[in-house]
């Protein structure tokens, strides 16, 4: 069995605490991704398009985990720009947020979010969440080779 190099992961979370639980899940269930976060969707532009703080170059993501929610730039204009543009559409985005409003999920999956999900509450059950999206992202789906 070939091994699988590690994957990109862009976190775009402005909560420090999610951020952690992210990190500490993936961690834990010894996800081999490289994991970028950035705090805000103004950030996440400048790292996909590497300009800013990440002039310097930054890889092309394979997956993005997207909070709605966020001050300035908030999720679903973020992924309305990224999937407008022909470079970056392609990019499997899914949203990871506190939000269970139905019109979120609406309007998430019209701007062709990939995945919606819940953020879960407990440490536990976030590593759990985490541990479904690695095995569905990099197991199970073919993504667009680079």
């Amino acid at each position: 069995m070939e091994e699988l190099a590690p994957l990109v992961i862009l976190l775009v979370e402005d909560d420090l605490a999610d951020q952690k639980l992210i990190k500490i899940s993936l961690r834990n269930e010894k996800i081999a991704n490289d994991l970028y976060t950035v705090q805000t969707g103004e950030e996440g532009i400048d790292f996909l398009y590497r300009r800013g703080n990440y002039s310097d170059g930054t890889p092309q993501p394979d997956l993005i985990l997207l909070d709605l929610n966020m001050p300035g730039m908030g999720g679903k204009e973020f992924l309305r720009r990224i999937k407008e543009d022909e470079n970056l559409k392609q990019i499997p985005v899914v949203i990871l947020t506190t939000s269970e409003a139905e019109k979120d999920i609406i309007d998430s999956y019209k701007l062709q979010a990939s995945g919606y999900v819940h953020k879960p509450v407990t440490l536990e059950e976030f590593k759990g969440a985490m541990k479904k999206l690695e095995e569905y992202w990099f197991l199970l789906c073919k993504l667009v080779p680079k």
